[in-house]
């Protein structure tokens, strides 16, 4: 009989168990309740006194190690089983949803569209700009603050003449200089300013700017074109008006405040109980900046005007903090379309 259990040693160490299925048969083969070691068991009872010892020994072994067999076989199976499953090549790809486009991009997408309908065109320019283009053509005297280090990024030596464009009023200036009035652009980008990120400010951000260089053009033809920007973007029932100020490439210059829509300005905590609320700047192009773009200002005059696409968005989307534009969050990327 013991050599009848090392034939089986032998036989089981043999048998591949390459699937649940083969393990299983197996398994019933030698450990069912009509299987071979049941049987062994059985003639257990036969053997000599003296031999039962060491063939019941040979007997627990061998269901020992048919035992562990099974269990690893079915371990390793199952294992494997889970993997392909979750790895299925065959079963279809689940739907991701449809994307949405960035909220800065819808609203730029809107300005555009606006300006376009009354013949400006697209112009675009470099991020990286020399101290001509992005300050002295403007009209920036040499001392002026935008020129500090605490507003601009400036690249490293020997580079040290580019920065970062501070403004889109760099791509006008290119413009001007390539092209012959009659000029009507539209300039949006990205621009960079060396300032602290909180919830009301970043080192960069989106803006769009325009440019009307013709022959007799006033400021009236600078508040008509914003009046009419504004009930585009906000409204028919939309008001502006524009307060004094000062920009160097400017002159005169003002910013423009909108009519608050949220209160219809009666005055509301977003703009602060005044109803109204800041959108934009502009003014009649400086001669000096004409003139530095070889623009004849006894023929052309001109007007400007510069926005930020976070501050119009704002407004649209009642969004209180500018950090959240740029942090890739779907959850709040999704929410926005118009």
């Amino acid at each position: 009989m013991l050599e009848e259990i090392q034939e089986i040693f032998i036989q089981i160490s043999k048998e591949p168990l390459d699937s649940l299925e083969k393990t299983e048969q197996f398994r019933l083969r030698y450990l069912g309740a009509k299987g071979i070691l049941k049987d062994l068991y059985q003639q257990l009872k036969a053997v000599k006194p003296e031999n039962k010892p060491a063939v019941g020994q040979a007997l627990n072994t061998l269901r020992q190690e048919i035992e562990s067999k099974v269990t690893a076989a079915t371990s390793s199976l199952s294992a494997e089983a889970e993997v392909h499953q979750k790895h299925d090549y065959t079963r279809p790809t689940p739907s991701e949803g449809i994307g949405t486009l960035h909220p800065l991009r819808l609203v730029t997408q809107e300005i555009m569209a606006a300006f376009e309908r009354i013949g400006f065109i697209f112009s675009e320019g470099p991020e990286i700009e020399d101290d001509w283009h992005n300050f002295s053509a403007l009209n920036f005297p040499e001392d002026h603050p935008a020129r500090d280090m605490q507003d601009t990024f400036f690249l490293a030596p020997p580079f040290a003449h580019f920065s970062l464009r501070t403004h889109t009023s760099s791509v006008q200036v290119r413009v001007m200089e390539s092209e012959t009035p009659p000029i009507r652009t539209i300039s949006p980008g990205r621009v960079y300013r060396n300032e602290a990120i909180s919830a009301r400010a970043h080192c960069f951000f989106h803006q769009i700017e325009g440019l009307y260089i013709d022959k007799h053009v006033t400021m009236a033809d600078l508040i008509q074109t914003l009046d009419y920007f504004a009930k585009t973007l906000f409204g028919g029932e939309v008001k502006i008006r524009l307060r004094p100020s000062y920009f160097p490439f400017t002159e005169p210059s003002a910013e423009v405040d909108v009519s608050c829509t949220l209160c219809q300005s009666k005055g509301c905590a977003v703009c602060k109980y005044t109803g109204w609320l800041e959108i934009l700047g502009c003014g009649m192009v400086d001669p000096n900046v004409l003139i530095a773009s070889g623009i004849d200002t006894e023929e052309y005059s001109g007007f400007a005007f510069g926005m930020g696409v976070e501050r119009i968005a704002q407004l649209k989307f009642r969004v209180n903090d500018l950090r959240l534009y740029s942090e890739n969050d779907l959850r709040f990327l999704q929410q926005f379309h118009l």
